[in-house]
């Protein structure tokens, strides 16, 4: 079950919250976002890539960070009004890399890749004060001056 950080946001267009390291997090960080977007003006313009982008980024962290048992994930979003920042903190210091092309039958292999192509900047920058990293994308506006 998904839950809010106790201190409340230091901006009005911010949000965060700790989820599990279980598949179905994915579908939870989606459903925060979807919520979170829904609520500000002109949230929706970033509602169907940004949940892509969120999809991803947690499933990474869900599969593919190496920590002990029992640790949790962090999704974070920022809204501006000409962008999206997506957070996803996880405990593991190893640092993504995007795989150089999965075969055309490959069921997993792309998330980065789409991450990389959907959005206008993406990273990976250890946590401060903590252990593990974050992994963020940006996700800018078509066309900042129209609030949907």
């Amino acid at each position: 079950m998904p839950e809010t950080l106790d201190r409340p946001p230091a901006v009005a267009s911010e949000e965060a919250c700790w989820l599990p390291r279980h598949r179905r997090s994915a579908s939870s960080a989606r459903h925060l976002l979807r919520a979170f977007l829904a609520g500000r003006r002109g949230g929706q313009r970033f509602s169907e890539i940004g949940e892509l982008l969120l999809s991803e980024l947690v499933t990474n962290a869900i599969e593919h960070a190496r920590v002990p048992a029992g640790r949790l994930i962090e999704v974070r979003f920022e809204l501006r009004e000409d962008h999206l920042r997506i957070e996803v903190h996880d405990a593991s210091g190893e640092q993504p890399t995007v795989r150089p092309g999965a075969a055309g039958d490959d069921e997993s292999g792309r998330g980065l890749l789409l991450v990389r192509e959907l959005s206008t900047a993406w990273g990976c920058c250890p946590r401060p004060g903590g252990i593990g990293k974050y992994v963020w994308a940006l996700l800018a506006a078509a066309d900042p001056e129209v609030a949907a």
